[in-house]
């Protein structure tokens, strides 16, 4: 019994340094910095943000991996996005094959008083189970590669179940890769699931206007003639301290072979890129 009450009270102590921790860095990094630019009320600023890069190669698949093939989606969209829509700035990221960290991307969007943050990736299937004989005629359970996942969805900031957050948590382990990660990120452990709590409180301002963004972008996937797998809701580090409306978005399935060849292809990043531009013009 005294062990329980222990454990409840660290566990209690744990979650309120977490909740001090993110609120108190939410708040540091909203705040705007002498040198932040003086915003255009006319200017519409968007900030795209290509998902790992440098040393996270993100998911991997046969033939490519998320980072080259997330950046180059990015630096099409940004260009089209200048060229089309009047007096529109786009701001990345990174443009070349760097990690900038978690907190440093919504960041930037903060500084630069962004209108709009997108994060752009691919998606990677897992592993399934398959039953099959052993060399011995057995039959026994085997863990394999799972290579039919397919289509696209975006995510908005927010709190799921603890059993519906294998992207979250495969986004944010990142993190571990980052010096200093427990300082930038409030003592924030990807690898804990009592870290996520402090998501619960984490109320979004732009919340419903990222879900507009979000179900835009997924109906113009699904025009296109993409697998529409909807708007998810999870604890994305990348969009936690996003001062504006804010979407990740998991463009097709590197891990399925049919959707790397497209997601590789030109034609298939123009279509992407087409998807995505239609999506923020309406937004």
């Amino acid at each position: 019994m005294l062990k329980n009450k222990e454990y409840t009270k660290n566990r209690i102590i744990k979650i309120s340094h977490l909740l001090f921790g993110l609120c108190l860095f939410t708040v540091i990094s909203s705040f705007t910095t002498i040198d932040s630019p003086t915003p255009n009320p006319k200017q519409r600023i968007i900030v795209l943000d290509a998902g790992h890069g440098g040393r996270d190669p993100g998911a991997v698949g046969k033939s490519s991996k998320e980072k080259d093939i997330a950046l180059k989606i990015t630096l099409k969209l940004g260009k089209r996005l200048e060229e089309e829509l009047p007096n529109t700035k786009v701001i990345y990221t990174r443009k070349t094959d760097i990690y900038p960290n978690l907190y440093e991307r919504p960041q930037l969007a903060n500084k630069h008083h962004a209108d709009l943050f997108i994060s752009i990736h691919l998606n990677a299937g897992g592993t399934t189970t398959r039953r099959v004989k052993n060399k011995q005629g057995k039959w026994v359970t085997q863990k394999v590669a799972n290579s039919s996942a397919r289509g696209t969805e975006t995510l908005v900031l927010g709190y799921n179940s603890m059993g519906n957050q294998d992207v979250a948590i495969r986004e944010n382990a990142s993190i571990l890769l980052e010096e200093n990660h427990e300082e930038n990120y409030g003592g924030f452990d990807p690898k804990d699931p009592s870290s996520y709590i402090v998501f619960k409180v984490l109320k979004r301002k732009y919340r419903d206007r990222s879900i507009h963004l979000a179900k835009l972008i997924q109906a113009e996937y699904a025009k296109a003639g993409r697998v529409n797998r909807g708007i998810k809701e999870q604890p994305l580090a990348v969009l936690k301290t996003a001062g504006m409306p804010a979407v990740l978005t998991e463009v097709g399935f590197i891990s399925n072979s049919e959707e790397e060849k497209y997601l590789m292809s030109a034609k298939g990043q123009d279509a992407i890129v087409n998807s995505l531009f239609n999506a923020i013009k309406k937004f």
